[in-house]
């Protein structure tokens, strides 16, 4: 059975940002959270390295008769990464998934206007962006973010997370430039969830509070 490694997201971040420090710490790197739950973790990374922070915001295209799964993911530009076996045993039409996901870029819109609050997307054109969450699960909403980050022209592509099933380490490290993870699991049944001891689900209000945190810490 999995068991906790980390205290909490805060402590996970911690521990990551030690894992880069040697390479990272105050070269020109670009943290990038995927919010909610990789919003603590990426702010205790770039305080760590010394960088810039800000968010990718990705989220699951859902199953319509089961909304607490995924076959996807999608972010704010369009891209779209699916789960393409799964697909095809649901038995979802081209048209339909684009329907699906164009409600979920709407969300996107709604929470990257009020995550940014009016501040400008960052510039990552030739920058070493590392992109952060408190855990890969399906890895298929990583891609997703990479994906999109790739179209910016990035010097370079880190992906860096607490914990990851193999086989999900496996799906993402084809399409980045290095992959950082402290805790790989061969656990057939996995959650993320299981390797914290505090987990709980943040709200938007939370996202907002850590990034006016890593503000007040670096005085920006």
């Amino acid at each position: 059975m999995p068991y906790s490694i980390f205290k909490d997201r805060e402590h996970a971040g911690k521990e990551l940002g030690k894992r880069l420090s040697e390479k990272y710490r105050n070269e020109d790197a670009i943290v990038l959270a995927i919010p909610r739950g990789g919003v603590p973790v990426g702010v205790y990374v770039a305080l760590e390295l010394n960088a810039e922070l800000d968010m990718i915001i990705t989220r699951k295209i859902q199953i319509p008769w089961n909304p607490e799964a995924g076959f996807g993911a999608v972010t704010i530009d369009g891209t779209i990464v699916l789960n393409e076996p799964l697909v095809e045993r649901l038995g979802l039409g081209r048209r339909e998934i684009e329907e699906l996901a164009e409600r979920v870029i709407e969300e996107i819109k709604r929470r990257t206007m009020e995550f940014r609050e009016n501040n400008p997307a960052p510039k990552i054109q030739g920058r070493t962006v590392i992109v952060v969450d408190d855990g890969l699960a399906s890895g298929y909403t990583m891609v997703a973010a990479v994906k999109s980050i790739r179209k910016e022209n990035p010097g370079k592509i880190v992906v860096a997370v607490p914990v990851s099933p193999q086989r999900s380490l496996k799906i993402v490290e084809k399409f980045v430039d290095e992959l950082v993870c402290i805790i790989v699991s061969d656990a057939y049944m996995f959650a993320v969830a299981d390797y914290y001891e505090n987990w709980y689900d943040l709200t938007d209000e939370d996202v907002k509070n850590y990034m006016a945190k890593y503000r007040e810490e670096k005085n920006w």
